[in-house]
């Protein structure tokens, strides 16, 4: 039996995939930064741990707590909505620290074990605003963008080692707390001067023509895990696969 670390069990993606899971027969360690009661099934294959991707004694208790792992689910982020001319720099940083340097850190503690075994999974989940260019998210995409050169860069080097890396790129999830997970730093980013084309932008998310769900995610990561092939990305939801589709993504390696 199989254990799987998934980061960012709080909400959205990252709890949908603990229980999906779960559900499937798998030992799974759910991780948030403020663990609460009720949000998943009580089992003995299922556990819930503290976890602050951006402190290296947090990552280090986790992991400690955890065992060995079989994959890791790095889909711990933060949200962020605004223009950039009005985004101030610490926000920059705030985001980077959990959407980039997080995930880093996180694959970085658990690689050496990996690689003494010769085995482990590495799933970055990074966003469709990798794969298109949207407007009003520059610093929310740098984060994720970086990931995915990362991520493609990382499994080269790991692939002597018997380690797989793999990208999960989710589309708009309207049903996640992306924008209520970051409210209060997104306060005031939106100046006068963009207030027009800001509307415009927010009307287009009202009605999107297509959107992803918590469970697209979640079978998208199932179906990465599952996947012995040498791809590399994978689209969740179906506006993601349409944007990947036309997008000029670099090859699988």
């Amino acid at each position: 039996m199989k254990t799987i670390l998934i980061t960012g069990c709080s909400s959205g993606y990252g709890l949908e995939t603990a229980r999906h899971f779960h559900a499937k027969g798998w030992n799974v360690i759910a991780t948030m930064r403020t663990p609460r009661d009720g949000l998943l099934p009580l089992s003995p294959r299922l556990r819930v741990l503290p976890l602050d991707v951006t402190r290296p004694d947090s990552i280090a208790r986790a992991l400690d707590a955890a065992g060995p792992i079989d994959v890791l689910v790095n889909n711990a982020g933060l949200g962020l909505f605004g223009a950039f001319e009005a985004t101030p720099m610490a926000t920059v940083r705030e985001i980077f620290e959990t959407n980039t340097f997080g995930s880093m850190a996180m694959a970085q503690a658990v690689l050496p074990a990996w690689r003494a075994r010769r085995s482990g999974l590495l799933i970055n989940v990074t966003s469709s605003a990798t794969l298109a260019p949207f407007p009003l998210v520059a610093a929310y995409t740098a984060s994720k963008t970086a990931i995915e050169g990362f991520t493609e860069s990382l499994a080269l080097e790991l692939q002597a080692f018997g380690v797989r890396v793999k990208l999960v790129e989710p589309g708009y999830g309207p049903g996640t707390r992306f924008t209520a997970n970051g409210a209060e730093r997104m306060q005031g980013l939106i100046p006068e001067a963009y207030a027009p084309y800001a509307h415009e932008v927010f009307a287009s998310f009202a009605q999107p023509a297509a959107v992803t769900s918590e469970l697209d995610v979640a079978e998208a990561i199932w179906q990465a895990v599952n996947d012995e092939s040498p791809r590399l990305r994978y689209a969740a939801g179906a506006d993601a696969v349409a944007l990947a589709t036309r997008a000029p993504v670099p090859a699988a390696h």
